[in-house]
């Protein structure tokens, strides 16, 4: 698993923003329009990690208990009184 500078979105996303940079004589594309392709890129990026958070947390166990299914979401089961 190599560095996030070494994957092809960081790749992309830099060389995005090295094409379209602002100077005083060019302007390529409007500042707010990279700013928004900035954002879009951080929170899919962002996505990307929860998710795999969440996937390594959770799946791939196999069947679970009523009781621990119950754990995993917070809840109690009623007491047994037999």
């Amino acid at each position: 698993n190599g560095s996030i500078k070494d994957s092809l979105a960081a790749k992309y996303i830099v060389a995005q923003f090295q094409k379209y940079r602002t100077t005083d004589q060019t302007l390529c594309k409007a500042k707010e329009e990279m700013h928004f392709l900035g954002q879009t890129y951080l929170c899919y990026l962002q996505s990307q990690r929860n998710y795999q958070r969440i996937r390594k947390e959770y799946a791939g166990r196999g069947e679970r208990t009523v009781k621990d299914t119950a754990n995993m979401v917070g809840f109690k089961l009623p007491h047994d009184p037999k």
